[in-house]
Parts: C-alpha cells; structure tokens; sequence
C-alpha cells in the first residue's frame, strides 16, 4: 500500500525543500515495529529538519517529525502487537532516521513505550517531546527538594510548549508559578494554566551588571537558555535548583560560578533523547495522573502534512504558542 508522506529533499542550487508525497512500505527504514501514525508533534528540532538547518538530517530525501503517536501494524518483537496504542519520543528519530510525518513509521521497539490507557494518542502528541520535557523538570525539581510552599518556582519560555506544560504541572502540584513570556497575548491562558504572576522577557533579561542579584526564585524550568538562563541563575534561592530544558535563545551566556559556590544552587540538565525506558515510561505514568487535556486545549494547534513548511518557519521566527499537533492523515478537502 501507498501512505502520505512529508518528503524533505535537497535542491539544486542547495537547501532543501518539502512536499507531500506517496511513499510505499518498502522505502521505509529497517525495524522492529510498523506503526499507523495517528498524531505528531511540531518542535522545534522538527523545523530546523525541514529548514535544512542546523546538521541535523545526514542523508536525504528525509522524513522528520521527532515524536508521534498511533498503534501498531505489525511488530517481530513480542513487546508490541497489532492494535496497540504507542508513542515515541527521542533516539534522533526525525533527524539520523525517518520519523512521524507520514501515515506510516517503522522503528527499533526499543524506542517506543507502550502509551498509557489513559491517553488517546491525540492526548499523547498534546504532550509529546515537550510534555516528556517538562515532566522530567517537574521530576529532577522535585528530586532536589523543591517542595510547594518553598517560593516561588520561575517558568521561561513559558508560552512554548515546554514551558505551557511546565506551568501546568507546576501549579496542579500545588506549587506558586511566575511564567516568563515574550508574547503578552498570552497572559490571560498562563494564568488560567495556573500562573501565579506573569514576567514579561525583556524584563528579566535586562543584564544587572552583577554576579549576584537578590534571592527571588526557589527553583526554575527554563527552556530558553542563552542570556536569560544567566540573568534567572543570579536570582534563585540559596539551594535551589535549576532544570535546563532547552537553547531557543542561545547556548552561550556570561556565566559566572559565584552563584554555585555562594548560594549551593544546582544547574541540572533534562535530556529526552537518549533518556532510559524506565524513567519513560514512569514519567508517561505521572503525566496521566497531573494533565488535563481540557485545560490545554486553550493552546493548542491542529495541522496537517502540508501545512508544516510554513509552520516550521514561523516556529524558528519565535511566532508559535503552545503546542502543535499534526495528523498525517487526513488530506485538505
């Protein structure tokens, strides 16, 4: 059978461009598992991929999308049977493999995890790399010994999808959230995710001039990175933590270890590529006992195939909010 597909392809002249396409099952990778994709996500390694940007596809033509939903065709491994419902996230699937931008996928069973009864697969790509993300923050927060009651705890990039996530969480744990955002629209929707105050980015990232600044947060999620990271490290609490999720606004700031050895803070780095099944799967587990789908629908985008060029622009524009969804099925009537 023939499926759609998202086919980027480099051009003469160079670069690369999109298209949708008929694929048939035999140009798909080697692997364990055929999956039925029902959803994907859109991040923003996905918009780097069909841009050309950024490294990381090495051989064309190339499906990306990093993280899908959908159930099983067939599978060789006894883990997985026809029929059921699965989602993945990581392993550089969308960037060194194909990914879920197509009505089929075939991947190694080791790196899907079986989705939670819980979870549809449209509530699964809701959540996708970015729910896992701010999952795995709340979690290492958490670990650190940031208790609700301890202060408050600071979001960046809080109108993305990590950072929508992430406030959410945050707040149904009972925790106070002050979510920093560029996009002031978006105000009233952190608040009714759960913010306790909002802080506009220019704010923050005005440079104080100083290695320290006054104690204001007990622990932070920030999924910026860049100068912002360094300005929110002068500003949290003696013992708190902060959990680096990713680099939009850079990977590089002014840094100094003043605030380490003075304060005892602790700058943790949340990896969802490469993270172990285990720690997957209890972190899918949780996310079905604190998300709640309704809530965030407030935030959320549905797209499909032929829309993503344009998207992945905007995304690398800084003009996506929240999170979008993709289904890969259904074709514009």
């Amino acid at each position: 059978m023939t499926f759609r597909a998202l086919v980027t392809d480099q051009i003469a002249g160079g670069g690369v461009a999109s298209r949708v396409d008929a694929l048939g099952e035999s140009q798909l990778p080697a692997g364990d598992v055929l999956v039925s994709v029902d959803w994907a996500g859109l991040n923003y390694k996905d918009a780097l991929c069909i841009s050309g940007l950024g490294a990381l596809v090495k051989t064309y033509p190339h499906v990306a999308g990093i993280d899908f939903a959908g159930r099983v065709v067939e599978s060789s491994d006894a883990r997985y049977h026809p029929g059921q419902a699965v989602v993945l996230t990581g392993w550089r699937v969308g960037e060194l493999s194909w990914g879920g931008y197509a009505q089929r996928a075939r991947v190694k069973a080791d790196w899907l995890v079986p989705l939670p009864k819980r979870f549809s697969t449209r509530t699964a790509m809701m959540l996708g790399t970015a729910g896992l993300a701010a999952m795995l923050a709340v979690n290492r927060l958490q670990a650190e010994g940031l208790k609700a009651g301890d202060g408050e705890v600071l979001v960046t990039g809080a109108g993305g999808g990590v950072g929508s996530i992430a406030v959410l969480l945050l707040a149904r744990l009972g925790y106070q959230v002050a979510a920093v955002t560029g996009r002031p629209e978006r105000d009233e929707q952190l608040t009714r995710l759960g913010a306790h105050r909002i802080i506009a980015r220019d704010e923050l990232l005005k440079p104080s001039g100083k290695v320290l600044d006054k104690e204001v947060w007990a622990g932070a999620i920030d999924s910026v990175g860049g100068p912002l990271l360094g300005e929110v490290l002068k500003k949290i609490r003696h013992g708190g933590t902060v959990a680096a999720v990713g680099a939009a606004g850079g990977a590089n700031w002014d840094a100094s270890i003043i605030p380490f050895i003075l304060r005892g803070i602790s700058l943790s780095g949340i990896d969802t590529v490469m993270q172990p099944y285990e720690a997957r799967v209890a972190a899918w587990d949780r996310l079905t006992t604190l998300f709640v789908p309704t809530a965030f629908e407030q935030v959320l985008t549905e797209a499909g195939l032929e829309d993503l060029p344009k998207l992945a622009k905007t995304m690398l524009a800084g003009g996506i909010a929240g999170r979008v969804i993709i289904n890969p099925r259904d074709p514009p009537t």
